[in-house]
């Protein structure tokens, strides 16, 4: 893939700018946000006021007096209640707050798939479509994550710890708060620094994890190629090798999580006795009663419960901030072609198609096309021809405008495509392409995709005059039956049939066909010329062919070679000529007599 992958490099430093990118997402529910952050504060007051609630509790029962028990009791029912309101404001806060998460992942999630939609032909081909889904995948789960740990979590943690350093050093021997404060900072200054180790591993094991799903569905959508070669261990042996590397991954960042929780363990245990021995001997010096040490011990373990997991959620904050960039890398990567900024939009009167003076080439070492020149008039009928790599395709292509020309003009009733909206452009172009790739839908929805605001009539229409409706109705389950993953189920005749009714229905005044009859027997190819034949009568159309028998009716012949025009004319004028269309007419008759 183009765009630089993250996770293919273990030691990137993490852009901690990536809030700033996630903060317009967030801001569409201010109010929410606001009531959200206000129960967050509450709640760390009552998780505050807890302790001292405790302290006095004991103090209380612990005086040895006859005093009524009511106080005590009316302490322990506050305790509860604060407890209780303390609970329920975590629930309001996170209920409030999920509603800003799921619209942010939503918003996020649509955007990028527009974006990638937007992308040019030549990302898409360079994609790794298992590994793409999996990082917009993490990417969208990683919002969720950051946003209900880092904000609920980790800040609000941290605020307590501080307030509460503040009560000890105020109300207590500053020994309390110097402890405090020496564990919290050994704590968290190990915590990130094992975690900065470890990540690489975790980075490992997330990519191993990408490359092998990205196997798996290259392998299982290349099915029929993996039975026709018998490559079935082949690819299992390719799948256990990146399973393999996974484990392995895995294994380290397990082994580095070992590590860190012991060091973590450590820490607390250290911290925890040190303010207990300390507290201990203030209440025996009579210094503290016994409802201070019950606050000292409560606050310490308040505090380092979270804490507990700082190493888990730091780590997992990297990760999602690494999983969000790489989005946000996805919606960085610019489209090579984009409307210009005074685009307007095509306005077809006729249908008149010009290609002046083309030239092109995927890249410089290699061009395609040099100097193409050819007119397909308004209402008639232009095929293309010539040898395999000739450029034929790559004219469907620049006209669709996947590409851009790197010299010349395409134009459309005299306007130039690349001054025009490719919206717009696409709008006015029908196709029948020579791999036809469906979707894991019924033959109905497939060809309805040609125009999905089209009536049901309309599109019984397209299917019968594509020469499909005697075959849909030969199936058991008739217009709702499903195709398969890429249309797997069905032939390739049938699937160009499909094809050929989509292009149909979408009423075009252009029409492109780029092979559309080679998977055709010769029964299904005179119907499929016929429809053909009417098509023309109504549309401009631009016929791709190798097989020169459906194209002797055209109103011109473009004969390409090495990327030049070599010939043009009609199919006797050509024959006439006994030039290279000549040869190629003479070498297919021969193969079909043979």
């Amino acid at each position: 893939m183009r765009a630089s992958r993250i996770l293919d490099r273990p030691d990137t430093p993490i852009n901690w700018r990536v809030f700033s990118k996630l903060i317009p997402y967030l801001l569409e529910f201010k109010a929410r946000i606001a009531i959200a952050l206000f129960c967050l504060v509450l709640a760390k007051a009552a998780n505050i006021g807890l302790p001292f609630i405790l302290k006095h509790i004991v103090d209380d029962l612990d005086a040895a007096t006859t005093q009524a028990i009511a106080v005590p009791v009316a302490l322990v029912l506050a305790y509860g209640v604060v407890r209780l309101i303390n609970t329920l404001l975590g629930e309001i806060r996170d209920t409030l707050f999920g509603r800003v998460t799921e619209r942010a992942m939503r918003r996020l999630g649509l955007e990028v798939f527009q974006h990638l939609h937007k992308l040019d032909l030549g990302f898409h081909l360079e994609r790794r479509t298992g590994g793409l889904s999996r990082d917009i995948d993490r990417g969208t789960s990683g919002i969720s994550f950051l946003m209900r740990f880092m904000v609920f979590n980790i800040v609000p943690t941290f605020l307590e710890i501080a307030v509460v350093i503040i009560i000890f050093f105020m109300a207590y021997d500053p020994w309390f708060a110097l402890i405090t404060m020496i564990s919290i900072g050994l704590y968290v200054a190990f915590s990130v620094v094992a975690t900065e180790k470890r990540t690489k591993y975790v980075k490992e094991a997330a990519l191993a994890d990408s490359n092998s799903n990205t196997k798996a569905i290259d392998s299982l959508l290349n099915y029929e190629t993996v039975k026709y070669f018998n490559n079935e261990q082949f690819e299992a042996n390719r799948y256990d090798d990146a399973l393999h590397k996974w484990e392995q991954a895995r294994r380290s960042n397990r082994l580095s999580l070992f590590a860190l929780n012991g060091g973590q363990a450590f820490i607390i245990s250290a911290g925890m006795t040190a303010m207990m021995m300390l507290a201990a001997f203030s209440v025996h010096s009579g210094e503290m009663s016994l409802g201070d040490f019950v606050l000292i011990n409560t606050f310490m373990m308040q505090m380092f419960i979270p804490l507990n997991f700082l190493g888990f959620v730091y780590r997992e904050i990297r990760g999602s901030l690494a999983n969000i960039e790489r989005m946000f890398e996805l919606l960085d990567t610019p489209p090579k072609i984009v409307n210009n900024d005074n685009s307007t939009t095509l306005n077809l009167s006729s249908g008149n198609i010009e290609f002046d003076n083309v030239t092109f080439g995927y890249d410089d070492k290699r061009p395609i096309l040099k100097g193409i020149s050819f007119t397909v008039p308004a209402g008639k009928k232009v095929a293309v021809v010539g040898d395999s790599g000739a450029g034929k395709s790559t004219l469907v292509k620049l006209l669709f405008r996947f590409y851009d020309i790197d010299s010349g003009d395409i134009r459309l009733d005299g306007q130039s495509i690349s001054s025009v909206t490719q919206e717009s452009l696409r709008q006015e172009i029908a196709i029948v392409p020579q791999d036809t790739v469906l979707f894991n839908d019924t033959i109905f929805n497939n060809v309805s995709y040609g125009r999905p605001d089209a009536s049901e009539d309309e599109i019984y229409l397209a299917i019968e005059m594509a020469h499909l409706k005697t075959f849909i109705e030969s199936l058991p389950d008739g217009y709702q039956t499903t195709v398969g993953e890429r249309g797997l189920k069905l032939s390739g005749g049938e699937k160009q049939r499909i094809a050929i009714a989509r292009a149909i229905l979408k009423q075009a005044p252009i029409m492109l066909f780029d092979e559309a009859t080679s998977s055709l027997d010769s029964h299904s190819e005179k119907s499929i010329l016929e429809a053909m034949a009417q098509l023309a009568n109504q549309h401009t159309s631009l016929v791709i062919a190798h097989r020169l028998s459906t194209i002797v009716d055209a109103d011109n012949i473009v004969v390409l070679s090495q990327g030049q025009v070599v010939e043009q004319g009609t199919h006797d004028d050509l024959l006439m000529q006994k030039g290279f269309y000549r040869k190629l007419w003479d070498i297919q008759q021969e193969t079909y007599k043979e």
